[in-house]
């Protein structure tokens, strides 16, 4: 299954940009990272049916490792041939996405910057992906 990253606004050369490169050359899973202007509509991916669609929001749920292990393990298992994380910009997503989304996806209470949690995203899929490979690098 492919881990589709779309994100408004460029990375560039920052510390956030290498520890998103990091954890990318680390995956075992097909990622996909794609960057939008901070503003307009963003062209649209490419239709692969099924596909499930995770905001970053918020307003999200927050999940252990784990959980969104599990999650990934059993959209794969289904046939879900593409995943998608939107990160919107400073002012988020519309209600209009979030009713359409699959998964409200949160890191906690707090607000993030959105280039930190890009990071934090991809430090966070490459972890689900050793969970699910029985790799050592989550020590739960």
């Amino acid at each position: 299954m492919l881990l589709h990253i779309i994100a408004r606004g460029k990375i560039g050369r920052s510390p956030e940009g290498e520890l998103v490169e990091r954890y990318a050359k680390r995956m075992t899973w097909p990622v996909k990272l794609t960057e939008w202007p901070d503003t307009g509509a963003g062209k649209a991916a490419d239709a692969l049916t099924p596909c499930r669609t995770v905001l970053l929001d918020e307003r999200g749920k927050a999940m252990p490792s784990e959980a969104l292990a599990n999650l990934l393990e059993r959209w794969r298992d289904e046939g879900v041939r593409e995943t998608r994380f939107m990160l919107g910009a400073a002012d988020g997503h519309s209600d209009a996405e979030r009713a359409a989304a699959d998964l409200l996806l949160a890191f906690g209470p707090a607000t993030w910057p959105h280039m930190l949690a890009r990071a934090m995203l991809m430090e966070q899929l490459y972890r689900a992906t050793t969970i699910l490979a029985g790799h050592p690098y989550h020590r739960a």
